[in-house]
């Protein structure tokens, strides 16, 4: 294998119900980093039904080239045609580097190109960095339980490729001057060759809280101390009007859903505002949680790790702060809002 054949850095571009998925933006970001280190293209590779319109989106947030696979056998989102199409464009064009959104699809994809081409995937990168000469991707993600992080190398085969958590990278500002290149690509795909049909679609009606969106999240953990300790988090939650969050021993204790989590095996979430109370700051929940703007953290041990994530941290008794803050809220968050609402009024006047 000619390394030298293989050049650029490429993002799987993700689209759902006509949208870009907010994680293919965020991994443009993190390629443009890489690909000016290296002094190469940043691409974008979108597969789909009438998804070329959305190019010039992908060159305002730092794009230089898009390749299209554009076609209706591409309209919902199917291991064997995505497969086919993005191996097409590998063979044509050789890029250096794949990345993928770590979500259900973007896993499957990734998997399904790492079985077919001669190269290996990292799972659940956290941190991508790229050597500059050699074009080594440094891949890191917990490992061992989420004791350590690790660099993972390959060293010896082309493209390098790795799937990206959600919300771990930061997309860049759109810049609506920037264009670019855009590569329409086609192959012969036939859908009574397809193993797998979609037959219906079928949208989940259950609500549940999305904590990857909430501007503020108030987490827990086991140092609540039971399933009715941990309504205090609830009740914090309540007054600030934030979404409720917990660390992995919380879930598996049976105190609230998973969709609740937040860390390596749950949601990594980015609010304004992120409390941990009664956590103790182990790295796989950290990982969840260090990109939020404010950390606030609760705990009666002054040696928790947490602590040393955090821009504030209050060692104390959980059972005896937080009722405190709760009242304290719950006298100033009206006065905040009336001084707000008679702001909006003086500016309508």
């Amino acid at each position: 294998m000619n390394f030298d054949d293989y050049r650029g850095i490429w993002i799987y571009i993700e689209v759902k119900d006509g949208q870009i998925a907010p994680v293919s933006l965020e991994l443009l970001g993190a390629g443009r980093a890489l690909a000016d280190k290296r002094k190469t293209e940043l691409a974008g590779v979108f597969i789909g039904s009438g998804v070329k319109a959305l190019a010039p989106t992908l060159f305002q947030y730092g794009a230089d080239v898009v390749y299209v696979y554009d076609d209706p056998i591409f309209e919902h989102y199917r291991t064997e045609p995505y497969m086919r199409a993005l191996l097409d464009c590998c063979h044509k064009h050789k890029p250096e580097v794949i990345l993928y959104g770590a979500t259900p699809s973007g896993k499957d994809l990734a998997s399904a190109i790492a079985t077919d081409l001669p190269t290996g995937l990292t799972a659940d990168t956290t941190i991508l960095d790229i050597e500059e000469d050699t074009g080594l991707l440094l891949a890191s993600r917990p490992a061992f339980g989420g004791n350590i992080m690790a660099t993972i190398l390959c060293k010896k085969y082309r493209p390098q490729m790795a799937t990206v958590r959600p919300k771990v990278m930061k997309a860049l500002p759109p810049d609506p001057s920037r264009t670019g290149r855009v590569v329409e690509e086609h192959i012969e795909l036939h859908e009574e060759e397809m193993r797998t049909k979609v037959l219906q679609i079928v949208r989940e009606t259950a609500k549940k809280v999305r904590i990857d969106e909430a501007d503020i999240v108030v987490a827990g953990g086991k140092g609540m101390g039971s399933k009715e300790g941990f309504q205090l988090i609830h009740q914090l939650a309540e007054v600030l009007g934030g979404a409720v969050g917990a660390s992995r021993d919380v879930v598996e204790a049976g105190w609230i859903d998973h969709h609740h989590q937040v860390g390596q095996t749950g949601v990594t979430v980015t609010p304004k505002i992120y409390f941990a109370i009664g956590i103790s700051g182990a790295i796989q929940h950290v990982v969840g949680m260090q990109n939020s703007d404010l950390i606030i953290a609760i705990n009666k041990d002054p040696n928790a790790p947490i602590f040393q994530s955090c821009h504030y941290g209050i060692v104390g008794d959980a059972f005896e702060i937080v009722p405190l803050l709760i009242d304290r809220l719950k006298e100033e968050i009206p006065k905040v809002k009336a001084a707000a609402d008679v702001k909006e009024e003086i500016r309508h006047a």
